[in-house]
């Protein structure tokens, strides 16, 4: 059996989609997969086992909920229930004080020095931590990417960050994905959204250009409508920031998984101001169902959004410009339709959670095999 080992899955965010749609893809006949996490997460039809661990809510409440799944998995490993562990990143804690004696595939979202803006000099962002939290993060992580069988990234960017960790070897480039069938349906026939931002809202995602662009997209176009689906510790900046302009501007707050499909069906134009990312799910989803897309002109981008061909790509804070492309798609609809199948076909040809959720699993089941008697007990 392969154990995943994740305790926010009940939370809305990157990693929790991610998944919530890996596993609803699982072969019925495939190795067996139990998700240890905190309570709170239902079970859903197609979802394999959850093991609920109680997850204290304190300052520490964390590192318990590691000390009781590192017990748990250990008594499973003894009794020859477990063959391999699958650590998703962040957090650390858990893969931490995971049991070295069971082999360990590490799926690193992102890093410490992706997120502290330290990657290639990425400074668009301040790091929400000082440098002492800095080094103390980055040293923890490469401690646990070292300590992992292998490494499942989700782009080519994610494996240069961790060169940085001095990992070369034992990387494999996986991106997640969508689940083609779910965002398949009648085409928009009457888009009430011209413009749609969803995702985390937060400064590394761009909260504060997403202001600025809003901006100027409503003095060019004082009739947009733009909605703002996501929520986060910058939203209170964005709604005090928005506040003024009405109807125009929709902020949702906190939505399920379930509800997004409507607002991008709704909408025109996908738009991200994002400087970090691992591989953006909701830029997928957008995609998967016939959204062109406009971003910044960032190395986690590129390979999914193709400037001219299914989307529009812009320099880094260039306002002006990335303005200057939303209303363009916004005046040619036939173009930004065809961009938007474009970008449609190339999620059903690269990005389907059919094809990647068994790419996955083969790296799980090649390390569980792979495991070495001399592996260093627990």
């Amino acid at each position: 059996m392969i154990a995943i080992v994740y305790p926010q899955f009940h939370e809305v965010g990157g990693i929790a989609r991610y998944l919530d749609s890996f596993m609803a893809q699982l072969a019925p006949d495939g190795p067996g997969v139990s998700l240890l996490t905190s309570p709170g997460a239902r079970p859903e039809s197609g979802r394999p086992r959850l093991i609920h661990i109680p997850c204290p809510r304190s300052r520490y409440g964390l590192l318990l909920w590691s000390l009781r799944t590192r017990r748990r998995l250990l008594d499973m490993h003894r009794q020859g229930l477990i063959t391999c562990i699958n650590q998703h990143i962040p957090p650390l804690i858990p893969g931490l004080l995971l049991p070295r004696s069971i082999p360990m595939v590490l799926t690193a979202h992102t890093t410490y020095v992706g997120m502290s803006g330290r990657f290639e000099g990425n400074r668009h962002f301040s790091s929400p931590w000082n440098a002492l939290s800095v080094w103390l993060k980055t040293r923890l992580e490469r401690q646990l990417i070292a300590r992992a069988q292998t490494v499942i990234s989700l782009t080519e960017q994610g494996r240069s960050e961790l060169a940085h960790y001095g990992r070369s070897e034992g990387i494999v480039v996986i991106p997640n994905g969508v689940d083609v069938e779910a965002f398949q349906g009648p085409e928009r026939s009457h888009p009430d959204i011209d413009v749609l931002f969803s995702g985390r809202i937060e400064r590394r995602k761009g909260s504060r250009p997403m202001v600025e662009l809003c901006r100027r997209l409503i003095d060019a176009k004082p009739d947009i409508r733009i909605a703002i689906v996501g929520y986060g510790d910058d939203e209170a900046y964005v709604r005090d920031a928005l506040a003024g302009f009405g109807d125009r501007v929709w902020l949702t707050g906190k939505i399920a998984f379930g509800d997004m499909l409507a607002f991008y069906r709704r909408s025109r134009v996908y738009v991200s101001t994002s400087y970090y990312e691992g591989l953006p799910g909701t830029c997928l989803e957008a995609m998967a169902t016939g959204l062109p897309a406009v971003a910044w002109d960032l190395m986690f981008y590129r390979g999914l959004v193709t400037d001219g061909v299914t989307g529009l790509l812009a320099p880094p804070n260039d306002h002006g410009r990335m303005a200057a492309q939303v209303l363009a798609l916004l005046s040619d609809p036939e173009r930004a339709t065809a961009m938007g199948r474009r970008a449609q076909w190339r999620v059903r040809e690269q990005y389907d959670w059919k094809q990647l959720s068994r790419q996955v699993m083969q790296v799980l089941e090649q390390a569980a095999a792979a495991r070495s008697p001399a592996k260093e007990a627990a």
